[in-house]
């Protein structure tokens, strides 16, 4: 297995192949969210102020929009494009959410109505909002991973050619069955994803069986008995101080080497020193070594005290 060690962006889920995929309600195009709505797909909706349940074949659409958590269930901010005489979308930044996993929305006509659709895949879900009990609330599954032919993370299956499906499946897709359908090369499977950098760990699987990946020595045991591959996936941080041009040698020390005093010997730049480290997902404590002398990140203000009291700049990697 190969991985590339650069880091693109942050969470969000998509289907195979680098296509779009349509949910109920939504489907997601790169690293954006598409909200879609077709009026075909609602009979009823329920007045945000009176409660009263309506047709939609009685409802002129003035306009369209997005309501749910990731906008505290506003009913006039996120509107939506109407695209025919039947269909709005709207589309969203993967930077227009945070790291939920599961965010909960429907969509409002003209500001008051809540579309209520005819249909959803699985269980109903219901909510209430300031006393008004919403029905089939769609929701949004947010993931730390999605497909990306320029993504840091290269998963490959050698061999298996005769298979006809091969899946991806773990911790950065909450174990998901069905999201990541591996693409067929010559000598076996691939798929590029682009992952927040953290450890997960995964398996494949290869019509309908379970699998570790055989080419990966990293590996832990699992509640099964088996083993579940791990995978690191680290973001390169530039660490840099500015001025001490007159400095002869700079040292870079944090607890990602053990506060080692000589390994990362920091390069001379135009404005001052840099130096380049692949951390994983987490929170880091360093500071410079100016010709023997330790110093804070001046252009950083996040500082913390450690265990024995010293003060150090701190690294947050996500």
């Amino acid at each position: 297995m190969k991985q590339l060690l650069i880091y693109l962006g942050i969470l969000l889920f998509i289907l195979t192949s680098f296509n779009s995929y349509a949910q109920k309600g939504y489907r997601i195009e790169g690293d954006s969210v598409v909200f879609s709505f077709d009026r075909r797909d609602y009979d009823n909706a329920t007045n945000e102020y009176h409660k009263e349940r309506v047709s939609f074949e009685d409802l002129n659409i003035e306009n369209v929009v997005v309501s749910g958590e990731f906008n505290n269930w506003s009913t006039n901010n996120w509107y939506m494009t109407k695209v025919n005489e039947n269909k709005y979308e709207l589309k969203k930044s993967i930077h227009d959410f945070s790291d939920e996993f599961s965010w909960e929305f429907k969509f409002v006509i003209n500001n008051s109505y809540w579309a209520e659709p005819k249909e959803m895949d699985g269980n109903t879900v219901e909510a209430v909002k300031n006393g008004l009990r919403l029905i089939n609330i769609y929701n949004l599954k947010m993931y730390t991973a999605y497909p990306d032919k320029n993504g840091n993370a290269i998963f490959r299956l050698k061999g298996y050619v005769n298979a006809s499906e091969v899946i991806i499946s773990g911790s950065f897709n909450k174990w998901d069955v069905n999201l990541f359908k591996m693409n067929k090369i010559d000598d076996g499977w691939e798929l590029k994803l682009q992952i927040k950098p953290g450890v997960y760990q995964y398996r494949f699987i290869v019509d309908g069986n379970w699998m570790e990946d055989p080419d990966n020595t990293h590996k832990i045991e699992n509640e099964f008995g088996e083993y579940n591959s791990l995978l690191d996936i680290k973001e390169f941080i530039a660490f840099k101080l500015r001025g001490y041009h007159a400095a002869k040698k700079v040292i870079l020390a944090g607890s990602f080497n053990d506060w080692n005093e000589k390994d990362l010997v920091m390069e001379k730049t135009y404005y001052g020193w840099k130096y380049v480290i692949p951390l994983s997902y987490g929170k880091y404590h360093y500071k410079f070594i100016v010709d023997g002398q330790w110093v804070l990140d001046p252009n950083n203000p996040v500082i913390e005290y450690d265990e024995e009291g010293n003060v150090n700049s701190v690294c947050m990697v996500k």
